[in-house]
């Protein structure tokens, strides 16, 4: 079998103890980013799986979005990466 040469890790362990590899990660033409999506790429920044750099780069995002997706999930957890629930959970 042929493994691809990347940079980094190919996988990470999750603290929930699941793991989280680079096949998990969304496609690169993702334009529809439902929460669960949203969730994927948050968690493979914060646990070093894919560099904040090449999230922005590998999905056409800017920084500001990704920030805000990943503040949401800190502050809310991932419920609070829905857009239904933007309002809910927006900062006043």
């Amino acid at each position: 079998m042929y493994l691809k040469k990347i940079d980094g890790p190919r996988a990470v362990k999750l603290p929930n103890g699941g793991h989280l590899t680079r096949a998990d990660l969304p496609p690169r033409n993702t334009r529809r980013w439902v929460a669960s999506r949203k969730a994927t790429v948050v968690k493979a920044v914060e646990y070093g799986l894919l560099p904040m750099e090449e999230a922005l780069e590998r999905y056409g995002l800017s920084e500001e979005e990704l920030q805000s997706w990943m503040q949401a999930a800190t502050l809310h957890g991932e419920e609070a990466l829905k857009t239904t629930q933007i309002q809910k959970f927006r900062q006043p």
